[in-house]
């Protein structure tokens, strides 16, 4: 496969893939902010979740929404990050299913639809994102049932995982943050659910733990857990497996590659509450993200260049 359709299959999934983040992280902020305006501001989302090279606050949570969503000067913004994977798919439609294509393309037309913003100033602003919401489940069971399981799905996959792990990992460095400037149990228990409720395991943990949220407990949840498909490690996994596919299948040359998430999975796998807490979760965070991206770099150095 040449490195253009592979690079663009790779960038198609990662930017839904992230779209679906910030609308869930979008979502949860605001239930809790008008719980805990205190505690849960907008300030944190746009700091972190925006490129935008003017200076933008706000503490009003339509205005907050509306510049996630419609801004073009936001280059993270969903309209911005939906039009890129409209682009990339349509770059490549011979190599996905024409339903992934239509699936995409009417998501588009739906963003942009003039009387979209009078939609969310005027009715509710949780159905708005919840609609928005809805686009993303489609595309991905869209793309579970009619896309070949051939280098076309694999390559896809491996930008859905890459992004995966970065969007859940900035999810929580932020909300370390937050818990770090409180000593409050009860503050802090709050931050830790809505951590879960951004990355989804919400329901998961309740049901598993059937207690308050206990930070080690959500720890290996988040990053550890085997089964949920949220976790790091869940990810890793299914990261380490499509490229495996990609490799016996003869679209990516066998390399350093193996090694690197070989390493990452274990270290996931087998480290410790204990370990992680004694270098400190931030710690931890970072070096999961530096190893991603070194496996991003690898993927791009090794693949790419032999096919330009």
């Amino acid at each position: 496969m040449l490195s253009r359709v592979a690079n663009n299959l790779i960038w198609l999934e990662r930017y839904m893939e992230r779209g679906s983040g910030i609308l869930n992280l979008l979502k949860v902020n605001f239930y809790a902010n008008q719980d805990s305006p205190e505690l849960f501001s907008w300030t944190p989302i746009i700091k972190n979740f925006t490129t935008s090279d003017n200076e933008f606050y706000t503490e009003d949570a339509i205005e907050c929404i509306e510049f996630m969503v419609f801004s073009y000067e936001n280059s993270n913004s969903i309209i911005n990050i939906v039009t890129k994977a409209r682009e990339n798919a349509r770059s490549v439609q011979e190599h996905i299913s024409r339903e992934l294509w239509l699936s995409i393309n009417n998501y588009y037309l739906y963003l942009t639809n003039k009387d979209l913003p009078k939609k969310l100033r005027e009715e509710d602003p949780i159905q708005f994102l919840e609609d928005l919401r809805n686009y993303h489940l489609i595309y991905n069971g869209t793309a579970d049932v009619t896309q070949e399981r051939g280098a076309s799905y694999y390559f896809m996959n491996v930008g859905k995982f890459l992004e995966r792990v970065i969007q859940i990992s900035d999810f929580t460095a932020i909300k370390l943050i937050e818990i770090g400037k409180t000593s409050d149990s009860l503050e802090q228990s709050f931050y830790w659910k809505n951590l879960l409720l951004s990355v989804g395991g919400y329901q998961l943990y309740l049901k598993t733990h059937k207690s308050t949220f206990n930070e080690d407990h959500v720890i290996r949840m988040v990053f550890q857990d085997k089964l949920f498909p949220r976790s790091v490690y869940y990810c890793v996994n299914k990261l380490n497996r499509h490229i495996n596919q990609l490799i016996e299948s003869g679209e990516l040359e066998k390399n350093n590659i193996e090694f690197l998430l070989g390493k990452l999975e274990s270290t996931i796998k087998y480290t410790t509450i204990e370990n992680i807490n004694k270098q400190g979760l931030n710690n931890f965070i970072n070096d999961i993200k530096t190893d991603i991206r070194n496996i991003s770099l690898n993927i791009n150095a090794v693949y790419f260049s032999q096919n330009n």
